[in-house]
């Protein structure tokens, strides 16, 4: 170390730590450069953090000659270690000084720079660091966990995207086939926008993927670092305290919460044969709804255009944001914010259904009542034979005649969803509330009946004409 150097002036006034790339600011202050630059993006200007004098543009050049003096001490105190001795008054390092968090001599401990700092034996301060290093390693030890499931997940989803996307290619290739050899055109760019979706989304997962990748390799390398670092005797890792701290502060990042990334099956598939056959035929069906499949619950199938759901098997579907898993029960793909909508579903001979609207901030992962004050206005049949309101607490419903088809109007400005019974249109119950947010079609189907597959819920088409002039 320079001769007319001490070790008070290689201490960075920034982070009080030994110089690391040391750089020298116009006002004659020394700072670490990784110091300096977090300084100058918290404070959002370009000020000395010792005097707030303002640096020139351009980057400050290091201080050579202090590199080199920091370098020469710290190969030094390193050597040192080795005799456990201090570095100033060759004494032997018994004492840990808890403002520094170093190992310094008793000579040090009465000296002007430790004399009001608190101290205390190297075996206590050992027990006290090593059992303070170790919670903090629990903790990345939990984030590496959540980590490592998120990656599962991720991969799960990967492969999900892509059973999606096999399977919407199926079925748009089985309604092509039903049409004409010049539609295959239409085909063509249908499939090719399905394919750039699966594409973009794969590689927006694998992206992640990577990163997540990244992530665990990094965290498990500092795990074991300071795992090797805990192995040591007290007296070098004690030495080593302050570094081995700073690993283990490491901001981890937790991981990001991906939405809206599995396949659009909505718009894929969604009145599919409407979209088709508009151009060339006079009079196609047309639904007014189509069901999403990413935020069914597991046990859900669909129809082939995502206007029947009923209860199934349970399928293998990811636990994304959008899916709901608390009740057996399925969104539209189009929720609503103004206007009047209408649509009329067949709920057939089942015993147990629910039909209606749900906002869109519904608890979707947790148990919940369907009533307004969660954000569902729907009615429902109950064990085949009760028809009630959901309200709170629920109404019960009296009808002279159970309906197959039951009609849903919704007035999102007048706050109003009507249920009418869709064959001789008398109604069955309305709500009057006040809507601030997006507003989706609600369906639950009921579960198995006799160990067979439920009645399903069907949303009945619209007849329409195309004329083409």
């Amino acid at each position: 170390m320079a001769a007319n150097l001490s070790a008070e002036d290689l201490l960075c006034p920034q982070c009080s730590g030994i110089y690391c790339l040391p750089v020298l600011l116009k006002c004659g202050h020394n700072i670490c450069r990784v110091c300096l630059h977090k300084f100058w993006e918290w404070k959002r200007c370009r000020e000395c953090p010792v005097c707030g004098s303002v640096s020139v543009p351009g980057r400050p050049p290091i201080n050579l000659a202090l590199k080199i003096a920091a370098e020469e001490y710290q190969t030094q105190r390193y050597t040192s270690k080795n005799q456990e001795v201090c570095f100033f008054h060759n004494e032997k390092l018994k004492i840990f000084c808890n403002n520094d968090e170093e190992p310094i001599c008793l000579v040090c401990q009465v000296s002007k720079q430790h004399k009001v700092h608190e101290c205390c034996p190297v075996e206590e301060a050992a027990h006290q660091k090593k059992a303070e290093v170790s919670a903090m390693l629990e903790a990345l030890r939990k984030k590496l966990r959540l980590l490592n499931k998120t990656k599962k997940q991720w991969d799960e989803t990967k492969t999900y995207i892509q059973t999606q996307a096999y399977q919407n290619e199926k079925v748009i290739k089985e309604e092509f086939e039903k049409l004409h050899q010049f539609l295959w055109e239409e085909q063509n760019t249908r499939l090719k926008v399905l394919k750039r979706e699966e594409e973009t989304k794969i590689q927006v997962m694998c992206e992640k993927l990577e990163n997540i990748k990244d992530q665990i390799e990094t965290l498990s390398s500092t795990i074991s670092d300071v795992e090797m670092a805990l192995r040591e005797k007290d007296l070098p890792f004690l030495q080593d305290y302050k570094q081995t701290k700073k690993r283990v502060k490491c901001n981890v990042q937790e991981p990001e919460c991906v939405r809206d990334i599995l396949i659009n099956s909505a718009k894929h598939l969604g009145s599919l044969k409407y979209g088709i056959w508009k151009k060339i035929a006079n009079a196609v069906k047309y639904v007014p709804v189509t069901l999403d499949p990413n935020t069914a619950q597991s046990n859900l199938k669909f129809s082939e255009e995502l206007t029947c759901v009923r209860y199934s098997t349970k399928l293998p579907v990811p636990d994304n944001p959008e899916r709901c898993t608390s009740r057996v029960c399925v969104l539209g793909a189009d929720g609503f914010t103004s206007g009047k909508h209408s649509w009329t579903v067949e709920v057939g001979q089942g015993k147990d259904w629910h039909i209606g609207v749900a906002r869109e901030s519904i608890k979707r992962k947790s148990t919940i009542f369907l009533n307004p004050t969660e954000g569902f206005w729907v009615i429902g049949l109950c064990n085949g034979d009760s028809f009630w309101a959901q309200t709170s607490p629920r109404t019960k419903l009296v009808m002279k005649q159970k309906p197959d088809t039951i009609t849903v109007a919704l007035d999102y400005e007048k706050g109003k969803v009507v249920f009418t019974n869709a064959a001789d249109l008398t109604a069955i119950h309305t709500f009057k509330d006040r809507f601030t947010e997006r507003i989706f079609p609600f369906f639950s189907p009921g579960l198995y009946e006799d160990g067979k597959n439920s009645t399903p819920l069907t949303i009945c088409p619209l007849t329409i004409k195309v004329d083409v002039e």
